[in-house]
């Protein structure tokens, strides 16, 4: 009974805060203050920011952004609440509340990232590129903290982040190898699928990047094999990268082995 009264509080204020807003719609001041009124009220009538941001959203869809928004403005200090509450209840929404999170200001762009990947990481494509499309110059740093915060996803962040930002491939292969070595290979993977014209720009850069680690290096030169780069332009471009022709002879000797 008392969810359905909640619930019935919840419909009865929205609809009388939609007809307030529709008829003051020239009023963009009166309307903000509606939006401000209805999040404070519906704080009250839940324990948390979160609840309330929840039920907002679960009942309202298609007024969750503007609301969200509304949130951030009263409460920006509960924005990781705010953000992982309203992704969390509509993943489909990551997109706008990661936008309007950026726009606000509240706090930096990899603290919203981290937080709206957290909420729900099957959308962090979606999460990855509004972010970038808002802060392109916080590109590397996107890149960054998105594959820290949801390694298993590197191919879906380096893929969705290198269409949109087709001339930031270098960048955006160098930061998601830097922050997690061994996603190299699946990085190298997505890359190429979508630009096997750039495989020398990628190979090389993969290759520049995993040096240190042996292991690495040999699965990006697995990856650029079974993705269809010839064994010449492979050894060329991971020479290029740094490799010498010891280490390239020793992984080639051990696949002809492992053949025979």
């Amino acid at each position: 009974m008392k969810v359905f009264l909640g619930a019935l509080l919840v419909a009865t204020s929205f609809t009388t805060l939609s007809s307030t807003i529709t008829d003051e719609s020239t009023d963009t001041s009166r309307a903000n203050k509606i939006n401000e009124k209805f999040v404070q009220m519906q704080v009250q009538n839940n324990s948390t920011i979160g609840q309330a941001i929840k039920s907002i959203v679960n009942h309202y869809p298609q007024q969750a952004a503007a609301i969200v928004g509304t949130a951030l403005d009263l409460y920006p200090e509960q924005y990781v609440e705010i953000i992982h509450s309203a992704i969390s209840a509509q993943p489909t929404l990551a997109q706008e509340v990661v936008t309007i999170a950026i726009e606000k200001g509240i706090t930096s762009c990899s603290n919203i990232v981290e937080t709206a990947i957290s909420a729900d990481p099957s959308y962090v494509d979606f999460v990855v590129t509004a972010a970038a499309h808002s802060t392109p110059e916080q590109l590397k740093e996107i890149v960054r903290i998105a594959v820290i915060t949801e390694p298993d996803s590197a191919d879906y962040i380096v893929q969705s982040l290198a269409i949109a930002h087709p001339n930031k491939i270098v960048d955006i292969l160098q930061s998601a190898i830097g922050a997690v070595p061994f996603v190299g290979q699946y990085a190298v993977e997505a890359l190429l699928a979508i630009f096997p014209n750039d495989a020398e720009e990628v190979i090389t850069t993969a290759i520049k990047e995993s040096k240190a680690q042996n292991q690495d290096m040999t699965d990006i030169l697995h990856t650029a094999q079974n993705s269809g780069v010839s064994l010449v332009h492979i050894e060329e471009y991971a020479i290029n990268g740094g490799a010498t022709a010891e280490e390239l002879a020793q992984i080639l000797h051990k696949d002809a082995k492992a053949k025979d």
